[in-house]
């Protein structure tokens, strides 16, 4: 089973009656046999619409049965899918929807009207149509035929567009090997088996839900919780309702369900809660182990911190699943791919020496499309893709990431990872979102500057918070100014964009 299409065409055969998928708000089920009945209906249409096989094909939706249906059902057909970011604005669609030279467009009503223009000013021909994330389309109502062309583990099954917070975003293309080793190395890390069921509450058009919820999933022939999106208020509740064993989150969706936790109208059982759920796990950027902490003691749910990167298919790293062996403020260890730390000649480190961390594996992309130049930056000769992290392994095999290349503030000649700061500021506790970043300084080329959004309901001041860090810090390394905010600028992820803070203030 070597692609999307042996895996659903085997699943089906198998066993064609077990649910896959799980729609709360439609409370639709997807089963093995009608994912295998829809991936050949939309194979039929694609077929009539003129998109040959290795074509791309993007959609532009919340996530619902009927994406995910398309999303894998793309692939399976020999086709390439093409995920729009719908909170990237309009500029970043259109430059997605004219780089990726799709020809066909899935959009739902919503994001049709508020992208009118940007899917408008495509500069070649794009068939528009429109699709409910719940309910679907008059457009499927078709035969089911399977594809006459057959693909093979090396064709091009996804390209996804970095979130592009320096410059253009850059489309990653990741093979039929490299997405199911995203799902493998997930499955393997987090012991995920067919008896098991996930909660994806994170966006279809992020690497993090497409890999380690709905890959993950396929390959241990597991099901999935699909709601449209995140809700505080409906999480535990879709938890509890589908008996569900793992959830994939993000860590401001970690400080969310603590900070709504306060304000719960209805009671939720937590006891019954962890006799099915497992663990939740935390990827897309750092989890403050303040944060991490906080959430276990609340709710008496293990995180597993892990580390992921579009470029390798999502995870890289993970925590064991023994919270034993959970290493605070570390994504972990390397599962199904390897991993390690080099220097600006890229010459192998010493454990506990700081470094640009590199892996290799199934995982890693083919490259970028339409950019040899970034492709031969990124990933060398031996296939050591670099991931643009700093951080250290430690003699356990553990790594730490202290921050990223471009990201690090330079004072005075010390370097100063924002990380660091973070991890402070998370401390204390009226912070909810916290993020350090570099300003010019002419004194000393840098300057340390914070932005930090409060939990509802508590105060706090700059005073209070600056000598708050300095206590933690010394006066050095803690920040000259914290800026107040109501929230900090993310991306698809939930992740918080540290590069624009900058300009914001």
């Amino acid at each position: 089973m070597s692609t999307i299409r042996s895996i659903i065409d085997q699943r089906a055969k198998e066993n064609p009656e077990k649910i896959y998928l799980f729609a709360p708000e439609s409370g639709a089920e997807l089963r093995w046999n009608g994912l295998q009945q829809l991936a050949q209906k939309i194979n039929t249409r694609l077929d009539e619409c003129g998109i040959g096989a290795g074509e791309n094909v993007a959609f532009l939706m919340d996530n619902g049965y009927w994406t995910t249906a398309l999303f894998l059902s793309v692939m399976y057909s020999g086709r390439v899918i093409v995920p729009v970011n719908a909170v990237g604005g309009a500029a970043q669609v259109e430059y997605v929807l004219d780089h990726s030279e799709a020809r066909i467009l899935f959009v739902s009503e919503k994001y049709r009207l508020a992208y009118a223009d940007a899917i408008a000013a495509a500069s070649h021909d794009l068939q528009c149509v429109e699709l409910c994330p719940n309910s679907g389309s008059n457009w499927l109502q078709c035969p089911a035929t399977e594809p006459a062309t057959e693909i093979n583990a090396d064709a091009i099954a996804l390209m996804i567009y970095t979130s592009g917070t320096t410059g253009k975003p850059k489309g990653v293309l990741l093979s039929h090997k490299n997405v199911l080793a995203g799902g493998k190395n997930t499955a393997l890390a987090h012991e995920i088996s067919d008896s098991d069921c996930g909660l994806c509450v994170l966006p279809l058009y992020h690497i993090n839900a497409e890999m380690v919820s709905v890959m993950g999933s396929l390959v241990s022939n597991s099901s999935i919780v699909m709601p449209n999106k995140f809700s505080a208020t409906q999480f535990w509740q879709w938890v509890s309702d589908y008996k569900c064993t793992w959830a994939s989150l993000v860590p401001t969706i970690v400080s969310y369900l603590i900070d709504s936790e306060s304000r719960r109208e209805k009671a939720i059982d937590f006891n019954v809660i962890r006799e099915h759920l497992r663990f939740c796990r935390s990827a897309s950027a750092a989890l403050p182990p303040a944060t991490h902490r906080q959430f276990e003691q609340m709710f008496g749910v293990p995180i597993i911190e892990t580390m992921g990167i579009s470029e390798a298919a999502a995870q890289i790293f993970s925590n064991p699943p023994d919270p034993a062996k959970f290493r605070y403020g570390s994504p972990g260890i390397a599962y199904g791919n390897e991993g390690r730390v080099v220097d600006e000649n890229n010459q192998p480190l010493a454990d506990n020496v700081k470094g640009e961390i590199v892996v290799r594996g199934d995982n890693v992309m083919q490259g970028y499309f339409k950019n040899p130049q970034e492709t031969a930056k990124t990933i060398d000769r031996d296939g050591w893709m670099h991931t643009g992290d700093v951080g250290y392994r430690d003699s356990d095999g553990y790594y730490f990431v202290t921050g990223r290349i471009k990201e690090l503030i330079i004072k005075g000649g010390e370097n100063i990872a924002p990380r660091e700061i973070d991890d402070v500021l998370y401390k204390h506790p009226a912070v909810l979102e916290a993020a350090a970043f570099a300003a010019p300084c002419d004194q000393y080329g840098q300057e340390v500057m914070a932005c930090v959004a409060l939990k509802s309901g508590n105060n706090c001041t700059q005073d209070e918070l600056s000598a708050f860090c300095v206590e933690h810090l010394g006066a050095f390394k803690a920040p000259k100014h914290i800026h107040f905010m109501r929230e900090l600028p993310k991306g698809p992820s939930g992740k918080i964009q540290r590069l624009k803070l900058i300009d914001l203030v």
